[in-house]
């Protein structure tokens, strides 16, 4: 992967990537999804993603990067999706009157995304001592002995969680 181009070299280098690869990022996007609507938002969303970066690939290696990028997006969507119709279904259950205005929902499944990334990139046993403390309501000494570690390892996989959370929360 390249360090980023001047601006007009990459204007002229992201142009002639589209130009060459649109096409065929689409419609390997829409084999794969079997969605042409979702492929040709998820086509232009990769190269908005490297305009944004304003990273771009190394000389022959444009599809490869492309596919990368795409596949990322999918599984963002997935997630994304998987993330907003479970907190839908918890307010299936809900009498009307309690539901959430769409501006609520919105900025609820916005958080939930954070938490889910924020929990996606803490190593495992960090996670699963944060979610054992918070969820199930385990002592450190109870996460120890789950975990089959000590309690002062539990003490810093609670720090790093804590420390995640706080990004999360005041790092905007």
């Amino acid at each position: 992967m390249s360090s980023a181009p001047p601006p007009s070299s990459l204007h002229d280098d992201l142009h002639g990537l589209y130009r060459d690869h649109h096409g065929w990022l689409n419609g390997w996007l829409r084999r794969r999804l079997g969605d042409r609507e979702r492929a040709a938002d998820l086509a232009q969303d990769t190269f908005l993603r490297l305009l944004v970066t304003r990273r771009l690939p190394e000389l022959g290696e444009g599809r490869r990067y492309l596919v990368q990028i795409a596949r990322n997006l999918v599984i963002d969507q997935w997630r994304r999706q998987r993330i907003e119709q479970a907190y839908l279904d918890s307010l299936a259950a809900l009498p009307e009157l309690e539901t959430p205005s769409l501006e609520t929902r919105a900025m609820v499944i916005e958080t939930l995304m954070q938490i889910d990334a924020m929990l996606d990139s803490m190593p495992g046993k960090a996670r699963e001592a944060f979610l054992l403390s918070q969820f199930e309501g385990l002592t450190y000494a109870q996460i120890a002995e789950r975990l089959q570690v000590s309690v002062s390892s539990v003490q810093k996989y609670m720090l790093r969680a804590i420390a995640a959370c706080y990004q999360v929360l005041y790092a905007e």
